[in-house]
């Protein structure tokens, strides 16, 4: 018997796209919806037949604008589920990330993707593990996320320390995954982005994505005072968040003239800047380093960007460039040691390309083929 199943997404991007296609593509559902605030379509759109309802809008700004898009989206989707979806099997993103605490009051199955782990990820707000709302957010997990039909999540790390709340056999790690057709290593001389940032000549290290409290971006700011003397380095930051003010404060204080700020950048222009990059910063402050893995990350992996990690050595983004030698990952406090490392391969081509082929090479395990691994387990029970 066919079956109805409603998918909750907050921030819809490719990824719920892909995965919701997938899905759509199955004879088992009858009928496949998403609640979600907004759809951002970059290269695939949702199929026509998925019924999209729409909530509030994920905040991503102010801490407590995001808090509140977050409770009101709850409210919102505990309606839904109690009226127009009561009937249908649901499948939660961890945005909102106290959405899935609902299913505690239903009765249909459920299943849950973690993108972020919570209350663990509370510690990157300073609230730690003696505070009330973390004690009852650990006991909720405790008892909702054993009875959930299927729990996904990103990495063998996230799997481990989900493994607090449930038994660690049953929790099933696909990692995410880029669009390599719009994601693609682009010549320097070709690239539009390039032209546009008076960059020709210039070694780019770039930070994209957000500049909130868990990202570490001052970091990549005192590295560019280290390196300030080399004036054919450009440190480039592109994003939006809580810490952005802080960051063009920090840069004025310091008198750089080798850091740029941009917005984040267009769907149509984010292929070409990513690309634009010769190093690629990803960063992670140490209480994240274990309960989340930037999607960005393989978007990098794609256009063949070499990495350099900002994170703990527990990390996720430490095992993957040990795995595919595509990069480095320091601590936050190595400032010395990362700019040694940008110096090299300034001057090192050899060891430069190196590293941007084994980054091309490593996107090829991360593609929308994963997308029908979330089908196979949920259909087939395949773990």
């Amino acid at each position: 018997m066919s079956k109805n199943i409603v998918f909750i997404n907050q921030a819809t991007g490719y990824l719920t796209i892909d995965i919701i296609n997938e899905f759509t593509r199955s004879e088992e559902f009858e009928k496949v919806a998403l609640i979600a605030g907004s759809i951002r379509v970059q290269n695939k759109e949702l199929d026509k037949e998925v019924s999209w309802t729409k909530i509030i809008t994920y905040n991503r700004s102010a801490l407590w604008k995001k808090g509140l898009s977050w409770m009101l989206g709850t409210i919102q989707i505990w309606y839904l589920l109690l009226t127009r979806y009561r009937n249908y099997e649901v499948f939660y993103f961890s945005i909102p990330p106290t959405a899935y605490l609902l299913s505690y009051f239903f009765k249909q199955r459920f299943s849950i993707l973690v993108y972020d782990i919570y209350p663990d990820a509370l510690k990157t707000y300073g609230i730690s593990e003696s505070n009330m709302l973390y004690h009852l957010w650990v006991n909720w997990n405790k008892r909702i996320l054993p009875k959930a039909y299927k729990v996904f999540t990103l990495s063998e790390g996230m799997a481990d320390l989900l493994s607090n709340y449930l038994s660690r056999n049953t929790i099933k790690v696909i990692p995410n995954w880029s669009d390599v057709t719009l994601f693609t290593p682009i010549p320097k001389d070709q690239n539009p982005f390039i032209r546009d940032h008076g960059l020709e000549g210039k070694f780019l290290v770039q930070y994209s994505g957000n500049i909130g409290y868990t990202h570490n971006v001052e970091v990549l700011v005192e590295l560019a005072k280290e390196l300030k003397s080399h004036n054919d380095i450009i440190f480039q930051i592109i994003g939006r968040g809580e810490r952005t003010a802080a960051i063009k404060e920090l840069v004025e204080e310091y008198q750089l003239n080798n850091v740029r700020l941009l917005p984040f950048q267009a769907d149509d222009i984010l292929p070409y800047s990513l690309a634009a990059a010769d190093l690629a910063v990803i960063t992670l402050n140490d209480e994240t380093a274990l309960v989340s893995v930037p999607s960005k990350t393989y978007n990098l992996l794609a256009v063949g960007a070499p990495l350099l990690c900002i994170s703990s050595a527990n990390s996720e983004l430490n095992r993957l460039v040990k795995i595919y030698q595509n990069g480095s990952s320091f601590e936050s406090s190595s400032i010395k040691e990362m700019a040694d490392f940008v110096l090299e391969l300034m001057l090192n081509s050899n060891t430069l390309n190196h590293y941007k082929i084994n980054s091309r090479k490593a996107s090829e395990n991360f593609t929308s083929k994963n997308a029908k691994v979330y089908l196979d387990t949920y259909v087939y029970n395949l773990v």
